[in-house]
C-alpha cells in the first residue's frame, strides 16, 4: 500500500486499549465543550487558556499513547514481514506533522 492509502485511512486496527482511549477522548470532549461556555460567558482569559493548556495535555497523552501502541504492534510486525522501512518512514512522517 501506498503513502496515500495510508493517510486516506484505509488501513484499519484493534486499538488494543480502545475502551480508555474513548474515554479519555469523551472527557476531551467535555473540557472543549467547558472552554466554549467560558468563552462565551466571558470568562477570565487566563482561566480559559488554563483550561486549554489541560486540553492540549490530555491530547498529548492520547497521541502518546496512540504512538506507543502503534510503534509496539503495527511497526514491529511491519518490521518482521520486511515492510519496516516504510512503516518507519509513515511514523516519522506523522511525528514531523505534530511537533509543528
Amino acid at each position: 500500500m501506498d503513502s496515500m492509502e495510508h493517510a486516506s485511512g484505509n488501513k484499519r486496527t484493534v486499538q488494543p486499549n480502545k475502551q480508555q482511549m474513548l474515554n479519555r477522548l469523551k472527557r476531551i470532549e467535555g473540557q472543549v465543550r467547558g472552554v466554549h461556555d467560558m468563552v462565551e460567558n466571558d470568562r477570565y482569559c487566563v482561566d480559559i487558556l488554563n483550561q486549554i493548556a489541560a486540553i492540549q495535555s490530555a491530547t498529548n497523552k492520547v497521541s502518546l499513547a496512540l504512538m506507543e501502541d502503534h510503534t509496539s504492534h503495527c511497526v514491529a510486525n511491519a518490521i518482521k514481514d520486511g515492510e519496516g522501512e516504510e512503516s518507519i518512514e509513515e511514523l516519522m512522517t506523522v511525528m514531523r506533522r505534530m511537533m509543528k
